[in-house]
């Protein structure tokens, strides 16, 4: 029985290294094709680092706006039953099933000046279309079903009885939100503000469509390699690999030093 776990184990060794080597062979030949000083030359060139800055401040905008609806979703989601759950359910999934370009056709007629969000935004003289503000909504729009799913999980796994005798003690249902139900799943919270902030750093089909200027990195590394080539684009790319990667670990890092504070 022993030597049949281990070969078992031995198996389920190789089949993850060659799934780690699928996804590190791609990135180690990317990094090893670009020089230092073809990143270095890069990131002073002023279009690379405003579209590095509008990259992460607009997936920042666009978490911390639609998290605000988004987390008392989840909450619902995990707490309360009603009619055709399983379908909002459904809905809340659909950004992450249908082709991205798709969303960006969905979002151009939804933010255009002709629609109703479009003519609001008019009236204050904003227009979605070419603008950051329509670039933190299609990012928010592909991204937004990972924070209220890791949110939904997290509330999911608060003991009811906590909240029941909160209530009971006299709390208002707006303070047992702040003050047990969001502590407590507030590292499935984080885990989902992450996600979201890092899926829509990362997005392209979607803002393409909705707003090719200002460009966004992804949307630069696009135009840069159809323009001209491989050469050009692949030190971006590793430039908004590595800001990307530090963000992340950053954010993780706050994370949990965060939960661990909170948990004292």
């Amino acid at each position: 029985m022993k030597n049949r776990i281990s070969s078992i184990q031995l198996v389920f060794v190789m089949l993850g290294s060659l799934v780690l080597l699928f996804i590190l062979a791609p990135l180690t030949g990317m990094f090893l094709n670009t020089t230092p000083g073809q990143v270095f030359e890069t990131a002073r060139e002023s279009e690379v680092r405003n579209s590095i800055w509008l990259t992460i401040y607009t997936s920042f905008a666009g978490t911390l706006i639609f998290s605000l609806a988004a987390i008392p979703l989840a909450y619902l989601l995990a707490r309360k039953k009603f009619p055709m759950k399983k379908l909002v359910t459904g809905i809340i999934d659909l950004p992450v099933v249908i082709p991205h370009s798709a969303a960006g056709i969905a979002l151009l007629g939804f933010v255009s000046r002709e629609s109703a969000l479009g003519k609001i935004g008019s009236a204050v003289g904003l227009n979605f279309v070419g603008h950051p503000a329509g670039i933190a909504i299609a990012m928010a729009f592909v991204s937004i079903p990972y924070l209220i799913n890791a949110s939904r999980d997290g509330f999911a796994g608060v003991p009811v009885r906590l909240e029941k005798a909160a209530l009971t003690l006299g709390a208002s249902p707006y303070r047992v939100f702040f003050t047990v139900s969001m502590p407590l799943a507030w590292r499935n919270i984080l885990s989902g503000l992450i996600l979201m902030f890092a899926r829509g750093m990362s997005e392209f089909g979607a803002v393409i469509v909705v707003a090719y200027h200002p460009m966004i990195t992804p949307v630069l590394i696009y135009e840069r390699f159809g323009a001209f080539g491989l050469k050009y684009a692949r030190p971006v790319s590793v430039l908004f690999i590595l800001i990307s990667l530090a963000l992340f670990i950053v954010l993780r890092w706050l994370a949990k030093e965060k939960t661990s504070e909170m948990a004292k």
